[in-house]
């Protein structure tokens, strides 16, 4: 039986829950989780991801698009959920990033 790190299954409660057209950054996670410097974690985390989660959903807070290989990949489906980019290819956050006080994260 393989046991997964329990602040991953954190994370992954939170993704879980990203509704389309929204994006949320990783520090905003760690935050969530009461982990205001954890935000690399978050991102180790969304390296082991399961794929059936909106992981396309996660950005970095200035609204660039990480994943290396995968980070066309993540602007295609994000742009199929009608998130909206700056000219300069980043997510426009203002618009579509996750507010910090919006409760239906934390459960």
């Amino acid at each position: 039986m393989i046991h997964m790190n329990p602040f991953f299954e954190q994370v992954y409660k939170i993704v879980e829950k990203i509704p389309r057209g929204k994006v949320i950054s990783y520090g905003h996670i760690a935050r969530i989780l009461g982990r205001p410097r954890a935000a690399r974690e978050v991102g180790w985390a969304m390296r082991c991801c399961p794929e059936y989660l909106p992981w396309q959903r996660v950005v970095m807070a200035d609204g660039s698009i990480t994943g290396g290989a995968y980070a066309d990949i993540r602007k295609m489906l994000l742009e199929s959920e009608e998130v909206l980019f700056l000219p300069d290819g980043r997510v426009n956050m203002k618009l579509c990033g996750v507010e910090e006080n919006e409760v239906w994260l934390e459960d």
